[in-house]
């Protein structure tokens, strides 16, 4: 039939427990990022589209709209929980805005803590009303389709990044770093060395250091 939906597949979202979520709020992403070797940040080019709404601390509620369509995102919203960041792929599609103020609305209103995409976002008014982070490629009026297909909740792609839903984002003025939820207690025992070294070195160039320690 013509007006027949298509299907939009879903898979069951593995979130980790809140404890362990707690622990990572308010680490700085560089920290995350030394945790994790030296990677784990989505590409540069996604920034927030509100340069004030950056932060954020969240579970990842992944989406693939695939290009110039959101029926999935929209789908999504029914899956939302409190603390989740819905990570959108488009596969880089920028000719048009994958969401505006309304969903996103909608979205904040679920108990979601941020947005990502590939692509684009629209409603800059709208958006800073709602106060909900959004990171993306860009800004355009350009509307989406809703037709479908698409998918909740399986991995996906953004800007070459993995990202699997029940992952842990976080989100500062650097960037969004995404934490594969198998690698969080690994990276939770690295970041007490971390925060170590890092004091100590912010203290050795307050003092007056003029090289760092391993030329010395």
């Amino acid at each position: 039939m013509i007006d027949e939906v298509p299907p939009i597949q879903v898979q069951a979202i593995h979130r980790p427990a809140p404890s362990l979520l707690e622990q990572f709020k308010n680490t700085p992403t560089g920290f995350l990022v030394d945790a994790m070797g030296g990677t784990g940040a989505l590409d540069y080019r996604i920034s927030p589209a509100i340069a004030h709404q950056f932060a954020f601390c969240g579970v990842a509620l992944t989406c693939h709209t695939g290009p110039a369509d959101n029926l999935a995102l929209v789908h999504a919203l029914q899956h939302v929980q409190p603390g989740d960041v819905l990570m959108v792929g488009t596969d880089q599609h920028t000719g048009c805005a994958v969401t505006g103020d309304l969903v996103l609305g909608m979205a904040r209103n679920g108990g979601a803590v941020g947005f990502v995409t590939d692509g684009c976002v629209r409603d800059l008014v709208g958006l800073e009303n709602v106060g909900l982070p959004a990171w993306s490629m860009g800004v355009t009026p350009n509307s989406p389709h809703r037709s479908g297909p698409g998918t909740i909740g399986f991995p996906i792609q953004l800007a070459g990044h993995r990202v699997c839903s029940g992952d842990i984002v976080v989100a500062d003025r650097d960037g969004v770093v995404v934490i594969p939820l198998d690698m969080a207690e690994s990276v939770l025992k690295k970041l007490p060395g971390i925060r170590q070294s890092e004091a100590a070195a912010d203290e050795s160039v307050r003092l007056g250091a003029k090289l760092p320690a391993f030329l010395k």
